[in-house]
């Protein structure tokens, strides 16, 4: 039996990429999974993987910009499982590369509607749950950019500067009735949102070779790890992947 056995989890952005790794990870440790996408045909691989495991889950439609659909998703996932001990709040899009004048004023919105609303839409539907419970386990996925800006990058390193706070803000409100929340920064991973960045040309970022990115299953093996009773004096934090001890407690090798 994994260290997750008979919790549920939400996963947010579970088609590929880091989502999908952490939604993996979950499962192989013994969790059932609810996934969530803008279309649930594109989790359908991850699903996969998940029943290969021997795992339970299923996938929802749920843009997480509108918040009836993330209460619809938390819904499903209570229908389906239960109850709801985690969610990892990791949907997210890095559109529009370029400098603050160049971009388009609806797609900067999107963007923190996405990325910024959609953390706050996802916190607040599960901690109805949570609060009442007295229990619950909240990942908010960080960057490095939400404390310090790159270039061509204004609206994504305002939204992820934003979910810093977001990440504190729901600690010191929740942290004392039982709920355990945690900002994770999990590096350059080899992901289609590099993809983007490296076709952007703008910032050092999108100069880094992708041979020289990690690959999604090490920061998924860290969420995973947050999600147990060993994390719990990291509770309220903003942890990152390149932390050297996070990394040994977690079960990384050395960076």
């Amino acid at each position: 039996m994994g260290q997750l056995s008979g919790q549920v989890a939400i996963v947010t952005g579970a088609s590929r990429g880091i989502g999908a790794a952490a939604a993996i990870e979950l499962a192989r440790q013994g969790a059932k999974v609810s996934l969530s996408a803008r279309t649930a045909a594109a989790c359908n691989d991850t699903l996969q993987k998940i029943s290969d495991l021997g795992g339970d889950a299923f996938a929802a439609s749920c843009d997480v910009s509108d918040y009836a659909a993330v209460e619809k998703l938390v819904q499903e996932t209570m229908e389906r499982f239960g109850r709801i001990d985690i969610l990892v709040n990791n949907a997210g899009i890095i559109d529009p590369i370029g400098r603050l004048t160049d971009t388009d004023p609806k797609e900067w919105m999107r963007n923190i509607e996405v990325n910024l609303a959609g953390v706050y839409h996802g916190t607040r539907a599960a901690l109805k749950l949570f609060e009442a419970q007295k229990s619950g386990t909240i990942i908010n996925i960080s960057s490095g950019a939400a404390h310090g800006p790159m270039e061509g990058w204004s609206a994504y390193c305002s939204g992820k500067a934003a979910v810093f706070m977001m990440t504190r803000a729901t600690a010191h409100e929740f942290g004392e009735l039982g709920v355990r929340v945690f900002g994770f920064a999990p590096g350059v991973v080899d992901t289609e949102m590099q993809v983007l960045i490296r076709g952007s040309g703008i910032n050092p970022v999108s100069e880094i070779p992708r041979e020289n990115l990690a690959a999604a299953e090490d920061p998924a093996k860290v969420i995973a790890w947050l999600c147990t009773d060993e994390a719990n004096d990291l509770a309220g934090e903003e942890l990152t992947i390149r932390d050297e001890t996070l990394r040994k407690r977690a079960g990384l090798p050395p960076a």
